[in-house]
């Protein structure tokens, strides 16, 4: 049964950095495109960033674009996004995804999802 697992996430002030890191198990990493959402509460679901399986195109939400670069190590079944210059509406519940193949940013295309990090950035 595919996993991911998510971690690196916590509570930052305004302006500094994370690195959140998404694990997968039990599938094959480099035939998905991954993506990163985010949830903050009260809100739905948004798209962050998604790379592609081979990591030739990578699209990023607006919200995001300069700030937060996403990477991948197929080796390690791992999908990372440095997020910098954090500001507090950054604050959400973080998820990694996965689709087969190709790239989406609509959270109903991705087959499998982790179980989310928070995030938390103070003014």
């Amino acid at each position: 049964q595919p996993q991911l697992v998510e971690s690196g996430g916590g509570l930052v002030q305004a302006g500094g950095s994370l690195r959140l890191s998404c694990a997968a198990s039990g599938l094959t990493f480099s035939n998905y495109a991954m993506g990163w959402f985010r949830q903050a509460p009260g809100q739905e679901r948004e798209f962050v960033a998604v790379k592609t399986w081979n990591g030739g195109t990578t699209y990023y939400a607006d919200s995001v674009k300069g700030r937060f670069t996403i990477s991948r190590d197929n080796a390690k079944n791992t999908v990372y996004l440095q997020m910098n210059s954090l500001k507090p509406e950054d604050t959400a519940v973080y998820y990694c995804a996965a689709r087969r193949w190709n790239l989406a940013t609509m959270s109903n295309d991705y087959d499998y999802w982790g179980q989310g990090t928070q995030v938390t950035v103070s003014s």
